[in-house]
């Protein structure tokens, strides 16, 4: 049995189509739109639809996750131990993370993984990261791994070092390093850079298939609840295309799920020599290719112009890339070359010196209009950048959630006070004609839209500095950079994204009109999900 018609009027509906930015009613048949305007030509429109009164309350076209590591919150929730510090959790210092660690040791059998996960060595009291001999004081009987927030280091114990045959010997890899005692060279248990951490820097590492499926039931009750019915894998490997590939045939896992394999799968993955037991669907579906060129700010590894205000390393005080040019240009030429769309991982403006130098080179071989390469964060783009970035053709999803929850830091610390005011320079971007998108690349921060919309509009900092007055952008923008303009990115710009007849009947349902004051994102809530014309989510409480 079909769906059927539903009239949804009687509240604000703000479309995302700049052809009609608003309407007082839309109608939906089975998993589409079919049409949208006023009331009464709707009712005239439809035959026997299921009316649904909004009660005042908003509708806008369901969120979309531009950059994001689904199903990886699912995992952390079900299988790992939270580490994470304020203000997002409440792990302050050492003490309380060994504790938990210890902890979840108890309660594993011998030789079994114990893994924490979040810790940030800038928000706990002693300002590092866990060494190898507290892991130690942990267990000597489980290996023991804790991955930093950012998910661009760890510290692992000596049983971790040995069962990954780590030791003192084992050379430093292009783009990581092993920390070392700078007197004996013994080592530390500190692996930073995801060339060194190996399989342990996958967010699906100890997932088997059941786990999988179970962290991504977890995961899409998360995002549902959010408002997102799109979301995004942005680092897809071999393993992981498999686990997402056993989806049975004609089954609707209730998300919609874009995969970024990364780049280094090509041309194996499209030609079919990799023997991958993997099979599309059509809600679980490739997109992008994705590469990287250097690391995070909390670690001092992303890539930068200048140094750091108050470098930690001063071996490196600019951070490092994680690749080296002509490795960079080879996969960017092979890429594009191949017609796929690029997203990078570019946190500093060296970095993305690396990659809009790359993107082009591979446009003078091969000239390709429209192809939508992504730099994904972004973080200090500076003003000629985004002059180039148009000039090219380049897009970029900015990580506007630092403002929040490391805004202080980077004001402090990571940037200064100058860098920092530009952060996730989102009005910038506007103003030089660049589209953006905005995402919490989860599970580094919380998928929460209406709150990274209010992190771009007010750019406000957990300490409550307003940082950089200068790129606040208006609600509606940063609405637009998680529907229509996430979907573009995409290009699923036809498919959803917007309150459009004939695309796909994806609605959030918020219980206030964010238009009306900025300072109301914070508090704005989800009250309803409809994902393909169905109630996905509905808040406690509440009635569908």
């Amino acid at each position: 049995m079909g769906l059927g018609q539903k009239l949804y009027f009687n509240g604000s509906i703000l479309t995302m189509d700049d052809g009609q930015p608003s309407v007082d009613a839309v109608l939906t048949d089975g998993e589409r739109i079919v049409a949208v305007g006023d009331e009464p030509s709707l009712r005239d429109a439809m035959t026997e639809a299921t009316e649904v009164d909004l009660h005042g309350q908003t509708m806008i076209p369901a969120f979309i996750d531009p950059h994001g590591h689904f199903p990886d919150p699912g995992f952390v929730r079900l299988y790992r131990v939270d580490l994470s510090a304020p203000p997002r959790g409440d792990c302050v210092d050492m003490k309380t993370a060994l504790s938990r660690l210890k902890d979840k040791a108890a309660a594993t059998p011998k030789g079994e993984w114990v893994m924490g996960v979040l810790f940030d060595n800038t928000s706990v009291a002693e300002g590092r990261m866990p060494t190898r001999a507290e892991l130690d004081s942990v267990s000597t009987d489980h290996p023991v791994w804790v991955i930093h927030a950012s998910g661009h280091n760890g510290s692992a114990n000596s049983c971790t070092l040995k069962k990954q045959g780590i030791d003192r010997h084992t050379p430093d890899p292009i783009g990581g390093r092993f920390g070392r005692d700078p007197e004996t060279g013994a080592l530390t248990g500190l692996i930073e850079g995801i060339s060194a951490m190996g399989e342990m820097s996958a967010t699906d590492f100890l997932i088997d298939r059941t786990r999988f499926w179970q962290g991504f039931d977890a995961c899409r009750d998360e995002y549902l609840s959010c408002g997102v019915t799109f979301a995004q894998n942005a680092w897809t490997s071999r393993e992981m295309l498999e686990h997402f590939g056993s989806l049975p045939t004609g089954h609707d896992p209730g998300l919609d799920v874009l995969l970024l394999p990364i780049g280094e799968l090509e041309p194996d993955l499209t030609n079919g020599s990799d023997a991958l037991d993997w099979q599309e669907s059509p809600y679980i579906t490739l997109g992008p290719r994705k590469l990287f060129t250097d690391g995070a700010f909390q670690l001092q590894t992303a890539y930068l112009s200048a140094p750091y205000h108050k470098p930690t390393n001063p071996d490196a005080p600019r951070g490092m890339p994680y690749t080296d040019v002509a490795e960079l240009n080879a996969q960017v030429s092979k890429l594009h070359g191949l017609g796929f769309q690029i997203h990078c991982h570019c946190n500093g403006d060296a970095g993305t010196d690396m990659l809009l130098d790359a993107i082009e080179a591979a446009l003078a071989e091969a000239p390709r209009e429209d192809h939508r390469h992504t730099v994904i964060h972004g973080q200090v783009l500076r003003d000629d950048q985004l002059a180039r970035m148009a000039r090219l053709g380049v897009t970029v999803s900015f990580f506007s959630a630092h403002i929040h929850f490391w805004g202080d830091r980077h004001y402090d610390t990571f940037l200064g006070p100058e860098r920092a005011e530009r952060i996730s320079a989102a009005a910038s971007a506007e103003r030089h004609g660049v589209r953006y998108t905005l995402h919490n690349d989860a599970s580094v921060t919380p998928t929460r839209p209406l709150h990274l919309a209010h992190c771009a509009v007010n750019r406000r900092t957990a300490g409550g500095r307003v940082l950089g007055e200068a790129e606040k952008i208006s609600i509606m923008s940063a609405l637009k950079a998680q529907t229509i303009t996430a979907a573009w990115q995409v290009f699923q710009e036809d498919v959803r994204g917007s309150i459009t007849p004939g695309k796909l009947a994806d609605l959030a349902i918020l219980n206030t009109n964010p238009i009306d004051d900025p300072e109301c994102l914070e508090h704005c809530k989800v009250h309803q999900t409809i994902r393909r014309g169905r109630t996905a989510y509905t808040a406690p409480g509440l009635t569908a």
